[in-house]
């Protein structure tokens, strides 16, 4: 481990271990989605306690999705094994969370289908690129994109109706839209890259 005045950088011969405070996190997530699913499917969209206890498990899950990258860029603790594991996690659970939603007839399955294709491809692509040694950064615009899918899935997972059943929609809606937008951005991203090379 190199040290000087200014930081401390792990050379390719010091990288820290996979079995740290991050990883763990995020492996804790992957493992608990099933239970999450089950929570709303259970609920099937009308039992306020399965809901709740739902939207509880949710947040706890994108608690720790905030805090394992904290975490790891903080204490100098990224790995190879978090840069693969933390996106498959994000991913694993939205897509979960809005297929769980559309099985208990609270979500259309069009915005299922829009997100989890764009969500896929886009992932794909930049999984393609970093293996030609392309790093592909997540924009803005994608982090924009995650806090609405997040926050729209959240409202979802509340079991209110009413007026709120307006909040949610609109609030989906936005999802939607900021996740075809972002997409098509990486898609002109992508051209122009080829372009360049």
């Amino acid at each position: 481990m190199i040290v000087n005045e200014e930081r401390t950088v792990n050379t390719p011969e010091h990288k820290p271990s996979n079995f740290n405070v991050p990883n763990v996190l995020t492996s804790l997530r992957i493992i608990v989605i099933p239970l999450f699913a089950w929570l709303v499917i259970s609920g099937d969209g009308q039992h306020a306690s399965w809901m709740w206890w739902s939207l509880g498990v949710f947040v706890a899950l994108m608690i720790t999705d905030k805090l394992d990258g904290d975490i790891a860029r903080a204490k100098n603790l990224v790995t190879d094994f978090g840069k693969i594991a933390d996106p498959i996690a994000d991913k694993a659970l939205m897509i979960t969370a809005l297929v769980c939603l559309n099985v208990v007839g609270l979500v259309g399955w069009w915005v299922t289908a829009i997100i989890v294709v764009r969500e896929l491809g886009i992932t794909f692509w930049r999984m393609g690129e970093l293996r030609k040694g392309n790093v592909v950064p997540a924009s803005k615009g994608g982090k924009i994109k995650t806090t609405l899918q997040s926050l729209a899935v959240a409202l979802y997972l509340i079991p209110l109706s009413g007026v709120f059943s307006v909040v949610q929609f609109l609030v989906m809606l936005a999802a939607v839209a900021v996740t075809v937008i972002t997409g098509v951005q990486y898609l002109i991203d992508a051209r122009r890259l080829n372009h360049e090379r």
